[in-house]
């Protein structure tokens, strides 16, 4: 309450300095006399006197009894009118508003009651559209109300709230306190990741640029291996849909310039999902949930990466230990022309679900190893040789978010 004193005070010196009980005798000629009803009820000099000495003497020290002296005032001589009760009309307003942004900053960030603070934070918002904490308790508080009440119905609204939040932090505003987040930056990684993750079923292309631009932020999102598996199932989903266009537009065929290019850009596919998986691998916990998440994404990234590498993982631990240091590749380019030189063309065998390619990735007509793990969420890209059958499976591991709960 510090903080509304403060702020109250400030507003009793601009403009709205209080009039001194001892001159109102003189501003009362200037008032319309009440009625004969209001004369008979609470609105009589001696009420009036009482609480403006009420309000006069906790305004600057005690804002609540302060604030409750005027109101009584206010209600008891509603159409009451000279300086006085103009002075506390607006003396009330500015005190109700910085209440508000009191109440949120107690339900947001020092008790992290996420359901209560959404109501307020609209309030507050109604008084300053632009006001910074209003708008992150609104986007990153509606991300976290959807993951513990599975309760996914305010996703559109939270979205909006997360990206306004955004733009208004990037074009230089700033709220008074960075809480519940440990910096600019931070509170910029979770708001991105916030809208990945909301978006991640109604706009999967702009969840993914979302989480990927979430991680190039200094923050704690960076450090969750779970940002990145994100990164990977979004490039999984993508690489299952590019394969069944392969599947429907040149199983069974002649390898053609076209082919080349569909298998060239699933290639591309395949290689960011072994970035974003050694990226997970690279940090992820140390707890028992982590280390069995670690060995379940590290089974799927050397699959993906002996898959690119001629069956071989050499150079697969110094990659895991050197990626973090690497700019996080962005969503690729479709390419449209093949290399001027194209090796030759050759068939890989059909391969079991379990089995391991025999051919590099580089060839025409190689495909990348299906998942085996039956706990993935994601299904992967079928064969792309013209003697393959369409065949998904599903990724390694499901994107969970318990980790991400640093700030609830």
């Amino acid at each position: 309450m510090k903080k509304t004193i403060r702020v109250i005070a400030i507003y009793a010196t601009l403009g709205l300095i209080a009039v001194p009980f001892a001159n109102f005798i003189e501003l009362k000629a200037q008032t319309p006399a009440p009625s004969p009803a209001a004369a008979q009820g609470p609105c009589t000099d001696e009420s009036k006197a009482a609480w403006y000495a009420d309000f006069t003497k906790f305004r600057t020290t005690d804002p609540t009894k302060a604030y409750e002296a005027a109101k009584k005032y206010l209600t008891a001589c509603p159409t009451e009118e000279g300086q006085i009760p103009a002075y506390l009309k607006k003396w009330v307003v500015a005190y109700e508003k910085e209440a508000r942004k009191f109440n949120l900053t107690r339900l947001f960030i020092d008790q992290r009651k996420y359901a209560e603070a959404l109501p307020v934070a609209k309030e507050v918002l109604a008084d300053e559209p632009d006001n910074v904490t209003a708008l992150v308790a609104l986007g990153y508080g509606g991300y976290v109300l959807a993951i513990n009440t599975k309760n996914e119905s305010g996703n559109a609204e939270a979205t909006t709230y997360a990206k306004k939040a955004i733009q208004v932090i990037e074009s230089g505003k700033a709220p008074e306190s960075w809480a519940p987040f440990k910096s600019k930056d931070d509170a910029l990684g979770y708001l991105y990741y916030s809208v990945g993750y909301l978006e991640r079923t109604s706009n999967p292309t702009d969840a993914l640029t979302n989480f990927i631009k979430a991680a190039q932020f200094e923050s704690d999102i960076k450090k969750n291996p779970q940002t990145y598996v994100f990164i990977a199932a979004a490039y999984e989903n993508e690489y299952a849909k590019q394969s069944a266009e392969y599947q429907k537009n040149f199983s069974g065929k002649d390898e053609t310039p076209e082919s080349k290019l569909a298998v060239a850009n699933i290639n591309q596919l395949v290689d960011r999902i072994i970035d974003a998986l050694a990226r997970a691998v690279s940090v992820a916990g140390t707890d028992a949930v982590g280390q069995q998440n670690k060995a379940l994404w590290l089974t799927r990234l050397t699959e993906l990466y002996k898959f690119r590498h001629n069956n071989s993982d050499t150079g697969l631990t110094e990659m895991i230990a050197s990626v973090m240091s690497k700019p996080l590749p962005p969503v690729p380019t479709p390419i449209t022309t093949l290399p001027a030189a194209t090796p030759a063309a050759t068939t890989t065998p059909a391969m079991g679900t379990n089995a391991s390619p025999t051919g590099s990735a580089l060839t025409p007509g190689a495909v990348a190893p299906p998942a085996a793990n039956n706990t993935a969420a994601v299904p992967v890209a079928a064969k792309t040789t013209s003697t393959a059958t369409a065949r998904t499976a599903k990724p390694v591991v499901k994107p969970k978010t318990r980790n991400n709960h640093k700030r609830h």
